[in-house]
């Protein structure tokens, strides 16, 4: 998924008041510093050669800034500052010099000056206004983007700069408008037009971000570009489409990320050959990334080929050892691997309950690889671990619906209906539309004679099963889960 919203604190040191590389229009330094350094001779009575000196020295420390020899700028600018304190030019260069050695706190006195002596320039409040967020001031930074908008209403820089603020602290609504009109004054501006489509998608304006999108790529035909319209065709339900681009963002730039997003919308399509083919070329490519395993994994377990599945996941669990994810996954395959794959899965399981013991889930996917090894062969002390485990998954977890039913199961298969009838009637109590508690609780009833209840159970299982979707939507929901819990998880881009 595309993370690319630009981030203004990564360019501080970048943001000087100059932009050329000729001496000549530094700050409006080179130039204006003899209209200062004159002002200040005619008010001091300096000499001639005095103004000259500083001006010399002006212009040392603003080579040594840029050529990031910082402690002799700022040798410079100590002399500078004792004969010139309230230059503004001054100011704003040993701002950036502190800044560019990352002592933002020294750095912000001199930002503050510069703003107090040139309050109009626009450009000096947005590096103040910087600085102040890396001082985590934000409400402080903010009174200065704003205020630089105020001062230049139609400056491309003004607006992209406050938009982009809003974008960092997460108030994506409130940058919009500022992306946008900073769009609107540079049309070909791409960074900003990234943001603002990021924006629009995630402020659920498709319609625009998809124009924002298309409008960019006549501009530069980009895979990033490509991706993001896949995540906007999507978020629009146009999966055909959102494929395609998923697809064409993959091949033009390979990256981790982008394979990753094309084999997962061919798992939401539940086109499982192509998706093990994606997903396969994926893991060559970046052996190292444990969601594309698991995306390999579950188009296996979609395709039936389970062991090959369960495989894939362990390949990811080893990735990740203790991350829960790949658990998930391998828990729910293990009732359907080969009894060869189901003891590799079992001891992988069972490693990572040692190492999350309070990790409800560990238990419980612990204990169904126990029992759905030979569970017609299995003895008494078998059964009782099996029973231990459920019962330690409801311990950290009394809500663990699922629990309940299996220790349902394992009682009633044990022919103790009451305690079987006990277990299905609390994860009812939990969540009272689960169809197959319904079902088994009836049949537990009808085992012990209760028919008038076993009856209006199973009543309850009739109705709840036909208000649920077909099986296929159902396991089409599950997909759509684990998709996109995959794409909030860090890829790993190391091949």
């Amino acid at each position: 998924m595309p993370k690319r919203l630009a981030l203004l604190l990564a360019f501080l040191p970048a943001i000087p008041l100059y932009a050329s590389t000729a001496l000549g229009s530094i700050f409006p330094a080179a130039n204006a510093i003899l209209i200062e350094s004159a002002e200040q001779a005619e008010s001091s009575r300096q000499s001639p050669s005095e103004v000259e000196e500083e001006k010399r020295r002006f212009l040392k420390a603003v080579a040594a800034y840029r050529d990031k020899r910082f402690a002799e700028a700022l040798g410079e600018l100590r002399w500078l500052l004792s004969t010139s304190p309230e230059s503004f030019d001054v100011n704003e260069l040993a701002g950036l010099v502190h800044v560019a050695l990352g002592e933002d706190d020294k750095a912000n006195p001199y930002l503050a000056r510069a703003v107090r002596l040139n309050p109009r320039s626009a450009p000096a409040r947005t590096t103040l206004a910087t600085n102040l967020m890396r001082l985590h001031r934000s409400s402080e930074a903010e009174a200065q983007f704003r205020k630089a908008v105020e001062l230049d209403p139609s400056g491309y820089d003004a607006n992209h700069n406050l938009g982009e603020y809003y974008i960092q602290s997460a108030k994506l609504t409130d940058g919009v408008p500022y992306l946008r009109r900073a769009q609107q004054i540079d049309p070909k501006a791409y960074n900003n037009g990234y943001d603002l489509a990021v924006a629009l998608l995630r402020t659920d304006k498709i319609d625009e971000a998809r124009r924002q999108i298309q409008d960019l790529l006549k501009l530069q035909n980009t895979a990033e570009l490509h991706s993001l319209l896949g995540e906007v065709e999507e978020k629009a339900k146009n999966y055909v489409v959102s494929a395609q681009q998923y697809e064409l963002a993959a091949h033009m730039d390979p990256s981790e990320s982008n394979i990753f997003n094309w084999g997962a919308e061919l798992l939401l399509h539940q086109t499982m050959d192509p998706a093990i083919e994606v997903f396969k070329t994926g893991v060559q490519r970046y052996p190292h990334s444990a969601r594309l395993y698991i995306g390999l994994g579950i188009a296996y377990y979609g395709r039936g080929h389970f062991d090959e599945g369960a495989e894939a996941f362990c390949q990811a669990a080893d990735l990740l050892p203790t991350d829960p994810l790949p658990y998930t996954f391998l828990g729910k395959a293990s009732q359907d691997v080969s009894p060869a794959m189901a003891d590799q899965v079992r001891a992988k399981l069972r490693h990572y309950m040692e190492l999350a013991p309070r990790d409800a889930a560990a238990h419980y996917y612990y204990a169904l690889s126990l029992w759905h090894r030979d569970r017609n062969q299995q003895g008494a002390a078998q059964l009782t671990q099996v029973e231990s485990l459920l019962k330690s998954a409801l311990r950290l977890n009394p809500k663990y619906v699922d629990a309940y039913l299996q220790l349902g199961l394992l009682y009633a298969g044990q022919r103790n209906y009451a305690a079987a009838i006990d277990q299905y009637t609390r994860a009812l109590k939990i969540d009272p539309n689960i169809a197959d508690a319904h079902y088994r609780l009836g049949q537990a009833l009808a085992r012990t004679g209760e028919t008038a209840r076993a009856q209006q159970e199973f009543a309850a299982f009739e109705r709840l099963h036909k208000q649920q979707v077909a099986e296929t939507d159902k396991q089409r929901d599950e997909i759509q889960l684990f998709v996109y819990t995959l794409r909030s998880a860090e890829g790993t881009g190391r091949p």
